[in-house]
């Protein structure tokens, strides 16, 4: 789904989304910011790329992140309520995986991400998909893709 029907769904229900992001580095906040007027719905995210900036900034646990690792649907949730919590937005959205070109402590294969959603009234949706872009900068815009997706979906079937 493309970020302008994404914006026009939130601006007409009235809802915020914030983001959390690893391997994509603030790609999808910078594709929710393109459509002017964004900041009635998007008022930023987090770029936690190391594991201690999950803990830290985040609140992902420490058991968390040791029993799950990294790249988790259990992580991509904990990001998405870390930064709602720290953000206070109606949605929040995650992504956490394996860009490559070499792999990650995760031992997953390349192209493997973990989305995480949460929104109101206890929502929590997490879902893994492989991209196939052969290369990191594809792997990586085919994730916050996914990402948007995810959200587009969630939003029209609110």
């Amino acid at each position: 789904m493309d970020v302008e029907q994404i914006a026009q769904m939130l601006i007409s229900q009235e809802k915020t989304v914030s983001v959390a992001e690893a391997d994509t580095c603030g790609l999808v906040g910078y594709m929710l910011s393109t459509v002017p007027g964004s900041s009635k719905y998007f008022p930023g995210g987090v770029i936690a790329y190391t594991g201690g900036l999950k803990q830290k900034v985040l609140g992902v646990s420490d058991e968390l992140y040791n029993t799950k690792g990294s790249v988790s649907s259990e992580m991509a949730i904990a990001m998405a309520a870390g930064v709602r919590e720290l953000t206070a937005t109606d949605y929040a959205v995650s992504v956490t995986g394996v860009a490559g070109p070499t792999g990650g402590r995760s031992g997953l294969p390349i192209g493997t991400f973990y989305l995480g959603l949460v929104g109101p009234g206890n929502l929590e949706v997490a879902e893994r998909v492989h991209t196939d872009a052969g290369d990191r900068d594809g792997n990586k815009r085919q994730a916050a893709q996914a990402v948007l997706d995810l959200l587009g979906r969630t939003l029209a079937g609110a």
